[in-house]
């Protein structure tokens, strides 16, 4: 595995957050080899350990207007192992800026790794039930849970908003000009990928795999978005790599998670990077990807979430 660290300056200038960290390995197998592609990994995970990943960058135009603004309070939404909520609860205490944490579901008895280092950032976490949870965005609720008294930037769930499509295009000026023919990423709500695919060149393919089961809305999300009536010719996504749906987890993707880590030096994590990986490199062995296809895997961070994995499952 080679390491490049080769971002411009002018891109980590105009960040909110120090993003000199990430890098692109270029990742070396005999399978690559024998299907005659290469494959390399842009490490946005190593950007920080919790603000970091496509999160920074879906967040970034937020907390820009919030810093703008007269009102200093963010309220966003996610369940909890959110690393979304994660996110934005340390930027937000980076930033001096309060936060506001809307949690799918009734409290437990005892909270998430992730919902604990929630709180130690500062964030104040409202519960409430799935029901409410699938009306959180209605004008109306969204009054009710501010109490009519705390005005907020409001951020939905996962960043699902033009604006972070706006900050997640940014990432593209982080990929090295090395001809890349296609770029993937795993999907939540497909914000990352509309990001991706704004900024990306018309030449190169933007793969999507999506982490979650029943996705069904692709085209109305890309549209929601990017503003796109039709959807590009360069977009693909991958189906039927979620290992049961989101955050579910098989002991194969477990196994593979180590085997990744041993001959790859990668470190990947259940919900969305593994899944992601997986999916690249099965399709390669299926030859989905042309003899000549030069492909980029974006590392979307998320390694906090392992956390929640029972002791010694993986091997880093």
């Amino acid at each position: 595995m080679q390491c490049e660290n080769n971002i411009n300056r002018q891109v980590i200038r105009k960040m909110l957050f120090d993003i000199s960290h990430a890098g692109t390995d270029l990742l070396q197998d005999d399978l690559f080899k024998e299907k005659k592609v290469t494959v390399s990994v842009l490490r946005l995970d190593k950007i920080h350990p919790v603000v970091s990943g496509n999160k920074l960058f879906k967040l970034h135009f937020f907390l820009q207007e919030a810093l703008r603004s007269s009102h200093k309070t963010i309220l966003s939404f996610g369940g909890a192992y959110s690393n979304h909520l994660s996110a934005t609860a340390f930027a937000c205490s980076a930033l001096g800026l309060k936060s506001i944490g809307i949690v799918r579901g009734e409290q437990p008895a005892q909270l998430s790794a992730t919902l604990q280092q929630c709180i130690k950032d500062g964030m104040e976490l409202k519960f409430i039930s799935r029901q409410q949870y699938a009306g959180k965005e209605n004008a109306g609720y969204l009054h009710t849970l501010q109490n009519g008294s705390v005005e907020c930037s409001i951020i939905p769930e996962g960043g699902f908003h033009p604006l972070g499509a706006k900050g997640a295009s940014l990432i593209m000026d982080l990929v090295p000009d090395d001809n890349y023919t296609h770029i993937c990423t795993a999907m939540g709500t497909a914000t990352t990928m509309a990001g991706l695919l704004m900024a990306a060149r018309p030449t190169q393919k933007i793969t999507g795999i999506p982490v979650l089961k029943g996705m069904t809305d692709m085209e109305e999300r890309i549209s929601h978005l990017t503003g796109y009536k039709t959807m590009p010719g360069n977009l693909e996504w991958l189906g039927d790599y979620h290992f049961g749906g989101y955050a579910k987890r098989t002991e194969e993707l477990i196994r593979f998670m180590n085997q990744c880590w041993q001959q790859y030096r990668l470190p990947l994590d259940f919900v969305y990077t593994a899944k992601m990986f997986f999916a690249v490199l099965d399709q390669i062995r299926n030859d989905h990807f042309p003899p000549g296809s030069n492909i980029l895997c974006l590392h979307t961070g998320g390694l906090q979430g392992n956390r929640s994995l029972p002791a010694n499952t993986l091997i880093f």
